[in-house]
């Protein structure tokens, strides 16, 4: 293996060669060809491809920024894709379908409640933690039904949703603060008095 020799006269070997020189916990070893060893089938097929469809190499170098910025894209790209298509996560991507590299500044409170996976009985019934999934008030307890109607957490309650405009109540809720300051108040009280939320 020309990068482990360090007579070798090939450049890009030599390189190779002084990167292993100075940082010893890299470690090279052979590994056997087409022996089902998933690292080294990528790497052939990556080869594969690049032989095939591939730009020819150019030893022009480009600016550290410009190749973070092309990573950038490819990864929020793959990002993207992963998120529209995967199963999970659906009360949250229908609020933020985006991804993006911005944080969203939430907090658990506002993760628990725009999920809905918390102290409601009706997400508790699911794993079979509660019987019945209806508030102790009498309504369904949805994170909904906290936040617009129920007898308990009136002080931090907002105007009810038109009918079928609960994605765009929930969206809006989102990305208005003071509306965020609200759920957090909700949840923090339900989560400090479960026994009032139980249904009898």
């Amino acid at each position: 293996m020309a990068s482990s020799n360090s007579k070798s006269t090939n450049e890009t070997a030599r390189k190779i060669f002084k990167i292993l020189l100075t940082n010893p916990r890299i470690k090279v070893l052979w590994v056997k060809a087409h022996a089902g060893n998933i690292g080294n089938e990528r790497a052939d097929q990556l080869v594969k491809d690049a032989t095939q469809h591939g730009q020819p190499y150019s030893l022009i170098k480009l600016p550290k920024p410009h190749i973070k910025g092309l990573l950038r894209n490819s990864m929020l790209e793959e990002c993207q894709t992963s998120w529209k298509i995967v199963d999970t996560g659906r009360k949250i991507y229908n609020i933020m379908p985006s991804v993006n590299l911005r944080p969203t500044n939430w907090i658990k409170e506002d993760v628990i409640f725009f999920s809905q996976h918390g102290p409601f009985p009706t997400y508790l019934k699911t794993f079979h933690l509660s019987d019945r999934d209806y508030c102790s008030c009498g309504g369904i307890s949805t994170a909904l039904h906290y936040a617009t109607e129920c007898i308990y957490t009136v002080s931090w309650q907002m105007r009810n949703p038109a009918p079928n405009f609960e994605q765009e109540w929930l969206k809006r809720v989102a990305n208005n603060l003071v509306s965020r300051h609200k759920i957090r108040g909700i949840v923090k009280f339900m989560s400090e008095n479960r026994d009032l939320f139980r249904p009898p």
